[in-house]
């Protein structure tokens, strides 16, 4: 059936504007980046590891030419350096942390398995399920030592007297596992939710001959657990607490804290604000000793 001309034309005109945004490509917008940041990629390591870094740098780095800055590193960057750099400028703003750099460790490429990545890195031992793609943390911190930490120092602004490293469960476990390892490399430890359960509980004998052998351990160690987390896996987090707790380090500062009605990943923003008003409060313009230039 024939429709009279108007009638064609009418529905013409009506169907137009759905067609036309059919056929027209979707607008485009600038996309959210973060100010005052910036992403480096290290050349490929001998282990074929490629890292990048997302680097923060503080508000006044522009102005104050002559001003060095502790260093806060934070596994997962990929994840954790958004939450961690966004709590970090509230903290700064209310004078309760000194300005910062703060470096997240992550890797270069696009449409990466992170979960593959980082349990090739900061698990001290194989995980009896992936043996072959586990158990490397020792690369993964002597890397951080030489390459990564220095590449830092030599391109921007920092104070070497003062650097902290934070993680979340796996993470939250290398930091661990470093502190016992190199105690002297950073000052400040944040652990959330570490996942010290990893290899049938490997930590507690690490940490435990670490204990007996009298090293200094002259640090701040802030950590955490979720009270709705896996019942195993809290339960262990809650042993290694009151193993520390116990330990009467010299010069060892240590809080605790079990944060209420989070699960796993829930624990991360409260951690991390907490963590950083912890670890950082002897440099903290209003709670300690300014380290300004």
């Amino acid at each position: 059936m024939r429709l009279p001309w108007s009638r064609a034309c009418l529905l013409t005109l009506a169907l137009f504007p759905a067609w036309a945004a059919a056929q027209s490509p979707a607008p485009q917008y600038p996309p959210h980046v973060i100010a005052g940041s910036e992403l480096r990629v290290l050349p490929v390591t001998g282990q074929g590891r490629a890292y990048q870094l997302h680097v923060a740098l503080p508000g006044s780095y522009a102005q104050q030419p002559t001003k060095r800055y502790p260093v806060l590193y934070v596994t997962d960057a990929y994840w954790d350096f958004p939450t961690i750099q966004t709590s970090y400028a509230n903290l700064v703003y209310d004078r309760v942390v000194p300005e910062c750099i703060i470096v997240g460790l992550g890797y270069a490429g696009a449409n990466l398995d992170y979960d593959s990545m980082r349990r090739w890195e900061l698990t001290p031992v194989p995980d009896a399920k992936a043996p072959e793609t586990s158990g490397h943390a020792a690369e993964f911190l002597k890397t951080i030592e030489q390459t990564i930490i220095p590449f830092i120092d030599r391109e921007y602004r920092t104070d070497p007297s003062y650097r902290v490293l934070a993680g979340s469960s796996l993470g939250g476990l290398f930091t661990l596992y470093t502190m016992y390892t190199q105690p002297d490399l950073f000052q400040g430890y944040i652990a959330a939710s570490p996942a010290v359960r990893h290899g049938n509980e490997w930590l507690f004998g690490y940490e435990d001959a670490f204990a007996k052998s009298g090293q200094p351990l002259k640090a701040r160690l802030y950590m955490t657990g979720a009270e709705n987390e896996w019942p195993s896996f809290l339960a262990s987090i809650k042993r290694f607490n009151h193993r520390i707790a116990r330990r009467k380090h010299p010069g060892f500062a240590y809080q605790w804290r079990l944060i209420d009605g989070e699960r796993h990943a829930g624990t991360k923003a409260e951690s991390y604000v907490r963590g950083m008003r912890f670890v950082l409060a002897p440099l903290a313009p209003e709670t300690g000793r300014s380290k300004d230039n």
